[in-house]
């Protein structure tokens, strides 16, 4: 099968943009749930829709909910 259009390795929702989502995640080293935002809103309007935005939405409010929790360290 043509790499080009493979829809497990190449699938055009992604491969449709300048800098693929995981190129994105790996090279700058994002968290998982970061790098889900960056894949939802990056493909939302290619395959998911507005699925996609409330999936981004959880994995943001996820973020944020983590991120107001007090660590050991910070104390």
């Amino acid at each position: 099968m043509d790499d080009k259009i493979d829809p497990i390795k190449n699938p055009p929702h992604y491969t449709n943009k300048e800098i693929e989502p995981i190129d994105y995640i790996i090279s700058n080293g994002l968290t998982y749930c970061e790098g889900n935002v960056v894949k939802y809103i990056t493909r939302w309007r290619g395959k998911g829709g507005i699925d996609d935005l409330k999936k981004a939405k959880v994995y943001i409010d996820f973020i944020i909910e983590k991120e107001g929790v007090t660590k050991i360290s910070d104390k």
